[in-house]
Order: structure tokens, then sequence, then C-alpha cells
């Protein structure tokens, strides 16, 4: 396996010890030339790290970021990376309904002390970025203490829904101490009417009972699910841009 070691930054493979030495096979990106301005976990979509998620982290390097893409399936399918198709849908969906809150939350613990450790980041808050199920599970990351910023990009189902049974996730909003920005598109049929109206009247309630903090969510007219992804037909290159805008200015301040 190929790992980033130089210092001078670039991208590679990184091998983590997870939970239990749970071997984690994580996408590591670094600024070139310059030290980094903070850390940034991002959060794949059921398919894995393949090359758009990658990209995504590649991408956060070139903007100042340290970024960590890391595996959501690393107890039943370490290595997965899948197309955009049906059956790559298929598989992904399957390896994610075995995943549980308390792995996802164990597997965070990990990465984040490691990235704790890296010159330049130690002891540092982190930024959290989430795509689809790893939108999901961004909002999971946001309760860890260490994350100051969390993007969560069109997280299905956190209203109705948490990972290994319980309470849905949104139910967890107040543990978060840091900001939190939920992104979806106003045509997305995985985030119906009724998903995006739980979602507003949580953060509502947060923000009226804890005046000041910074919890909001962005729906974009023009936009279906995934419209972040360049290699998903229904990317959408203007909520595209809007999405990495709002997702950088939220790390700027914050970070």
């Amino acid at each position: 396996m190929e790992e980033r070691t130089s210092a001078a930054g670039g991208s590679g493979w990184q091998l983590l010890a997870g939970p239990e030495d749970l071997p984690l096979r994580c996408w590591w990106s670094l600024p070139v030339g310059r030290a980094p301005r903070a850390a940034v976990l991002v959060l794949p979509e059921v398919f894995g790290l393949n090359g758009w998620v990658r990209s995504v982290a590649d991408r956060l390097a070139a903007a100042g970021y340290a970024a960590l893409a890391m595996p959501l399936f690393a107890r039943t399918a370490p290595d997965l990376e899948l197309d955009y198709d049906a059956a790559g849908l298929e598989e992904g969906r399957r390896h994610r309904d075995a995943v549980t809150a308390g792995q996802v939350l164990a597997d965070l613990d990990c990465a984040i002390q490691w990235l704790q450790r890296q010159p330049g980041l130690e002891g540092r808050p982190m930024g959290c970025v989430g795509f689809c199920f790893g939108g999901h599970l961004a909002m999971l990351a946001a309760t860890l203490p260490q994350v100051a910023a969390t993007c969560d990009f069109y997280g299905a189902r956190v209203s109705t829904f948490r990972p290994g049974g319980g309470d849905p996730t949104l139910a967890l909003l107040p543990a978060v101490r840091g900001e939190l920005l939920c992104l979806a598109g106003a045509n997305d049929a995985l985030m119906p009417a009724a998903e995006l109206a739980a979602i507003d009247r949580a953060l509502a309630a947060a923000r009226t009972a804890e005046p000041g903090r910074r919890l909001h969510q962005l729906v974009l007219p023009e936009a279906g699910h995934g419209f972040m992804c360049e290699a998903r037909s229904d990317f959408q290159p203007e909520a595209a841009r809007q999405g990495w805008a709002a997702m950088l200015e939220l790390f700027g301040r914050a970070l």
C-alpha cells in the first residue's frame, strides 16, 4: 500500500489503526508547500473511497486543509470502491446496513487522535464533511468534542433513523457543540419535504435553546440528490459551486 510521507504535501493511501487495531485504509491529502490551515475528515457515500471522494480530499488540500477521507465499511469491505450504477448502489447499501453508530464513532475517535498527532495539527479542533450516508454520519461526527465545524451534504434519514438502531440521529443535535451546516437539493427524492422540515425544526429549536449557536440548513432550489458529484447523473454545477463555497466559508470561519 502506498503511503504519503512527504512533509512537502501530496496525497496517497494511509493505513491507520482503528478500534482494537482494526485497519482503516484512508486517503490522506496535505497542502503542497505550506502548513495546513486545519484538518478535515471526509466521509464518503455508500460507494466507498472512490476517485470522486479522493478528489474531494485533494481539493480540500489545495484549499489549504489536511484532509483524511475515511472508509465507512472497514469491517465488511475495507477496500470498497464502487461505480455510480445500480449494482454499486446495491452493494454499497448492503454494507451500509451492517454499520452501527457506535462503530462509526469509535473509528472517528481513532482517526481524530491520529490527526491531532500530525505536525501542525497537534491538539487542534477539526472539521468534517460527508455526502449522502457519509453526510448522515457527519451529523454523528459533529457530536464529538474535537469537531468544531461540520458540513452534512444530503445526509438522508437523520430524522427517522440511526445506524444500528436507537433514536434518530437528529435527536443527538443537543450534543453538537460546534457549527453545523446541512445542505440538500429541493428536488432530492431521498430528502423529502418532511425530512427537510424536521431538520429545520430541530435546528431552530436548538438555536432557541442556546442563542448564538450556528446551526443552519441550506436547500438549493434546482438540485437533486448527489448534486456535488461530477460522476453522478444528478450533478448540478451551480449547486455544487454554491455548496463548495458554503463549506469553505464554514471551515474558514470556524477552523
